[in-house]
C-alpha cells in the first residue's frame, strides 16, 4: 500500500540501523576493538615522535637557559639529596662510590616521576586537541612518556661524565643500559595510561600524585642501600621491598654504569622480574585506558 505523501511504501522502507549497516557506518566516537585501536596506534607512531619532540622543544624555550634545565633538574636534586642523606643524615655509609650511585637513581626515578605525572594530567591538559581532532588517545600519554624519555637520553650522557670522574670504568656492561631503558620505557608507559584514564575523571589526582611519588621514593633506595635494611628487617618485607619496579631499574642502572655494583648485590631473577613488570604494567595500562577510550573529552 502507497501513502499519500509520495506513493512509498514505507513498511518495506529499510530502518536507519540497516542503512547505517549497509554503508559501513558506525557510532561516532565508539571504541574500536583491541586489535583495531593497536593498528590505529601504530599508524600514528610518527605523529606521537613528532608531538613529543616539538613539546619538548618548546618546553624551554622561555628559560634562558633552555634546554640545560633537561640535565640541571635532576643534577640539582642530586645536589639537595647528597647534602641531606650524604653528609647530614649519612646514608652514604657503606655504599662505594656515593656520588655515582646517587645521581644514577636520582636519574633513573625521574624518569618513571615525570612520565607518571605527565600521564596523568595529558588528557585533561589537552581537551581542546581531543575534541577537534579524531586520533587513538592513547597517543597522548605515550607521547608524554616520550617527551621525559628524549629528557633522560640527553641527561645520560651528563651521568656518564660524572660516573666516569667518579672513578668507574667504562666496561661492556654499559651496554645493558639500552635494555634496561627499553624495560623500564614500557614501564612507565603503562603507568602514564594507567594515570591519564584516572586523571582524565579526578583532575585533584595531579595534586595527590607529587606526594606519593616521593613516597615511593624514599622506598625505591635511590640514596639509600636498600639490602642494609632488609638485613634485618621480616623476610616478607624485604621481599616486597625487593620486588620495588622502581628499585629494580635502578639496580639494573647502577649495575650497568658501575663496576662496584657486582651481580651478587642485586635481587635474584632481576631480569625476570623487570621484564615481567614492564609487561605486566605495560599490557594492563594499555588496556585499562583502552576501555574507556570514548569518554575522553565528553563532559
Amino acid at each position: 500500500m502507497s501513502d499519500f505523501s509520495g506513493g512509498v511504501d514505507t513498511a518495506s522502507a529499510p530502518s536507519p540501523a540497516e542503512l547505517a549497516a549497509a554503508h559501513g557506518l558506525t557510532i561516532s566516537g565508539r571504541r574500536p576493538s583491541l586489535a583495531a585501536y593497536t593498528a590505529q596506534l601504530w599508524s600514528r607512531r610518527h605523529f606521537i615522535v613528532a608531538f613529543a619532540t616539538a613539546r619538548l622543544t618548546a618546553m624551554y624555550t622561555a628559560a634562558r637557559l633552555g634546554q640545560i634545565w633537561q640535565v640541571m633538574t635532576p643534577l640539582l636534586n642530586a645536589a639537595v639529596y647528597y647534602l641531606i642523606f650524604g653528609l647530614l643524615l649519612g646514608t652514604n655509609r657503606g655504599i662505594p662510590n656515593f656520588i655515582a650511585y646517587l645521581c644514577t637513581g636520582v636519574f633513573v626515578f625521574q624518569f618513571t616521576q615525570s612520565a607518571v605525572l605527565a600521564g596523568t594530567r595529558s588528557i585533561a591538559d589537552n581537551l581542546g586537541l581531543i575534541r577537534a581532532l579524531h586520533f587513538p588517545r592513547a597517543c597522548l600519554p605515550i607521547a608524554f612518556t616520550v617527551i621525559q624519555l628524549q629528557q633522560l637520553i640527553f641527561s645520560m650522557g651528563v651521568l656518564g661524565v660524572i660516573v666516569l670522574a667518579t672513578g668507574e670504568p667504562l666496561t661492556w656492561r654499559w651496554l645493558l643500559i639500552v635494555p634496561v631503558l627499553l624495560l623500564q620505557s614500557v614501564f612507565n608507559a603503562g603507568l602514564a595510561l594507567f594515570m591519564a584514564r584516572i586523571g582524565a575523571k579526578t583532575t585533584d589526582m595531579a595534586q595527590l600524585m607529587p606526594f606519593v611519588l616521593r613516597t615511593w621514593m624514599y622506598l625505591s633506595g635511590v640514596f639509600w642501600a636498600v639490602s642494609s635494611f632488609t638485613a634485618d628487617a621480616p623476610r616478607w618485607v624485604a621481599t616486597v621491598l625487593n620486588l620495588n619496579p622502581a628499585l629494580i631499574f635502578n639496580d639494573l642502572m647502577r649495575y650497568a654504569l658501575m663496576e662496584s655494583v657486582t651481580a651478587s648485590l642485586l635481587p635474584s631473577h632481576v631480569w625476570v622480574i623487570a621484564a615481567g613488570w614492564a609487561l605486566l604494567v605495560g599490557l594492563a595500562g594499555y588496556v585499562f585506558f583502552w576501555r574507556a577510550e570514548e569518554e575522553y573529552g565528553r563532559g
